[in-house]
């Protein structure tokens, strides 16, 4: 354990283990400050993810930095930022520092100029931004908010959204998302089970709809109406 703390030198093994053990510790540290904290980067996150970082960083790179400190110092930083969280989740005061409430870029077509500058953006981010939303036209805009995580929601005016089925009084039928079945050659047993079906079916099935084996399929699907779709290797 003497790659633990700060040494002289430390052989390949050395900074191997030190490598490992800072790997798995960060890893059970992100999974225990859950999803959050890798899917939103907002304030919170962005302070906890630049502080552990920087700590575990130098042991790994400094034979004369000791990796225990660090360990527990990041340890400590794991448990106040789930503390900070829960807090925000309880009191609105708390949540509304860290996560502050949105505010309009847009108002029914205009541009609102002290909110740009309140978001530290220009209009030319504000444009791109509105351009990855395929809008042209910032009149067709009746709201955009700045959201807390630094993106954009946008809502555009009724009379620019597109026409759904429930618009036109179609009837439509009940949503389905297809199974997985078949991946890189492989069949998924545990997803195709679920549905009464064995492998010797779905083989048989592949065969006689398109006179194919099983490692020559990258990808298939089965919907509810047993609707089998099949993406072979090119």
């Amino acid at each position: 354990m003497d790659f633990f703390n700060s040494q002289e030198t430390l052989t390949t093994i050395q900074w191997t283990l030190r490598a490992i053990i800072t790997f798995v510790f960060l890893l059970f540290s992100v999974k225990l400050m859950g999803q959050r904290a890798i899917s939103q980067l907002r304030l919170l996150d962005f302070i906890i993810a630049l502080i552990i970082g920087n700590i575990l960083a130098h042991p790994l790179s400094d034979e004369q930095l000791g990796l225990e400190g660090s360990l527990i110092t990041t340890g400590v930083l794991v448990i106040l930022y789930i503390f900070s969280v829960f807090t925000s989740l309880k009191w609105d005061k708390v949540r509304s520092f860290f996560e502050p409430p949105p505010f309009p870029l847009i108002e029914n077509g205009q541009i609102v100029y002290k909110s740009l500058v309140k978001a530290r953006i220009s209009i030319d981010f504000l444009l791109s931004e509105l351009r990855k939303e395929k809008i042209e036209d910032i009149q067709k805009v009746s709201l955009a908010l700045w959201e807390p995580n630094g993106t954009i929601s946008v809502f555009l005016t009724p009379q620019y959204e597109a026409l759904t089925p429930t618009d036109m009084h179609l009837a439509t039928n009940a949503f389905t998302f297809p199974k997985t079945i078949i991946k890189e050659g492989k069949i998924d047993l545990k997803e195709l089970t679920r549905d009464g079906k064995d492998d010797v079916w779905l083989k048989n099935r592949i065969k006689q709809t398109y006179n194919a084996e099983v490692k020559d399929i990258l990808l298939a699907t089965i919907d509810d109406e047993e609707k089998l779709k099949v993406f072979l290797y090119k």
